[in-house]
C-alpha cells in the first residue's frame, strides 16, 4: 500500500507527504516522525497506521483533536481514500496508491466569515465546512514548517 497525506495549502497548493513506515507518529516534539512545529498541534498528537489492508487514524489525546471529514476521532477510526484528516490547524487528504487522483478542498456551504483581528491562536471548528480558511496553514513550498524527523532523541520542545 502506498499511502501519502496531502496538505491543503493557502491559494490551493498541495504538498504531498509520504508516510514513511507502518506506524507514523504526527506532532510537534522532535522525535515524532512527522514533525510540525505548530502551537496547535500536541506534542504527540495522533498517529497513523498501515498494514497492507488499511490505513487507520488514532488521536493520542491532544488538546486540539483529529478530525477525519469533520468527525472527532475517538480511538482508531479507518481512512479511506479521498477523506480529509484536519490535525490542528491543518487539513490533508488521505491518498492510497494514487488515488484520489485529483485532490480538492472540501466545499463549503457559505462563504467563511471575515476575520476581526488576528487571534494568537485560533479556535479550531468542530465541522469542516465552516471555517475553512481556518483549516489551511499558511504555508509556503519552501517553508520547512513540516518535516520529517529521524532523530530519536526524547528532547522536548521550549
Amino acid at each position: 500500500m502506498d499511502a501519502n497525506l496531502v496538505l491543503l495549502k493557502k491559494g490551493g497548493s498541495l504538498k504531498t507527504i509520504p508516510l514513511p513506515s507502518s506506524v507514523t507518529v504526527v506532532g510537534r516534539r522532535h522525535g515524532c516522525d512527522l514533525r510540525i512545529p505548530l502551537p496547535t498541534i500536541s506534542r504527540r498528537h495522533c498517529e497513523i497506521s498501515q498494514n497492507g489492508e488499511a490505513l487507520k487514524v488514532r488521536d493520542l489525546d491532544s488538546a486540539w483533536g483529529t478530525f477525519v471529514n469533520g468527525k472527532r476521532v475517538n480511538g482508531e477510526t479507518p481512512l479511506k481514500a479521498g477523506d480529509y484528516v484536519r490535525i490542528g490547524p491543518l487539513t490533508f487528504v488521505c491518498q492510497i496508491d494514487g488515488q484520489p487522483e485529483k485532490v480538492v478542498p472540501p466545499r463549503r456551504s457559505s462563504p467563511p466569515a471575515k476575520p476581526k483581528a488576528k487571534a494568537p491562536t485560533p479556535a479550531v471548528p468542530d465541522d469542516l465546512a465552516s471555517g475553512l480558511e481556518d483549516s489551511f496553514a499558511d504555508l509556503d513550498a519552501s517553508d520547512s514548517v513540516i518535516a520529517f524527523d529521524d532523530d530519536d532523541s526524547d528532547e522536548e520542545d521550549l
